[in-house]
């Protein structure tokens, strides 16, 4: 389980695929503090597990469904990633509840600064759509990020300088790919209630929107 708090911005060092799986070594140091092999740490918000640990970098698999779903294997060496390890259990929750299951991509449509902060644009699919909301959280490359507005086609984030400097997102530039994953709370509403089709409007439980508003849910 992740925060989406990055921690440090790591360099990849090398990635190797032969298909759609590979191996990526990543240069870092602040999240090989107290790692040990098998432990997980988000990738640009994908959720790897430690192979091998060297002084100043660690090792990962690249599965073809990690590959499929996001766009870590379109990386090369020498690109910036976003790095966080496991959420400890006695850590600060001071983002949202991410799983480092990554649902898919989105491509930077533009970027926009506004005084302090930046307006990042983001075009995705309409299943990954579906699930974000005005005001929800939505992780961008292994970022917590409040959604400040939703269209038939895209998204936009305001990004603070803080989340400027200490992540990647803003040395991203219109075209780029990011890797997307919606709110887990979301998701399991959409699976309850059974409304990931328009025209299912009951779930196998019995829930429904009339129930939830009668209770003021």
């Amino acid at each position: 389980m992740f925060t989406g708090i990055v921690e440090e911005t790591g360099r990849i060092r090398q990635i190797l695929m032969a298909g759609n799986s590979g191996k990526i070594r990543i240069e870092a140091r602040k999240v090989l503090e107290g790692t040990k092999e098998g432990d997980s740490i988000a990738v640009n918000g994908v959720c790897l597990t430690v192979t091998s640990l060297g002084q100043d970098e660690f090792t990962a698999d690249i599965m073809a469904e990690t590959y499929r779903r996001s766009g870590l294997g379109q990386q090369k060496a020498g690109d910036l990633v976003n790095l966080e390890r496991a959420m400890a259990a006695d850590g600060r929750f001071g983002g949202h509840i991410m799983s480092g299951h990554i649902d898919g991509t989105g491509v930077i449509e533009s970027m926009r600064r506004e005084e302090n902060a930046v307006w990042v644009s983001v075009r995705t699919k309409p299943e990954i759509l579906r699930l974000i909301v005005e005001k929800g959280s939505v992780g961008i490359d292994g970022i917590s990020l409040t959604v400040a507005a939703v269209s038939d086609r895209g998204f936009k984030v305001s990004v603070i300088p803080h989340t400027g400097e200490e992540t990647t997102l803003l040395k991203k530039k219109p075209g780029d790919l990011v890797n997307l994953e919606n709110d887990i709370v979301g998701k399991y509403v959409e699976k309850l209630l059974g409304t990931g089709k328009a025209d299912q409007k009951e779930s196998s439980s019995g829930l429904t929107m009339d129930f939830l508003k009668e209770y003021g849910i």
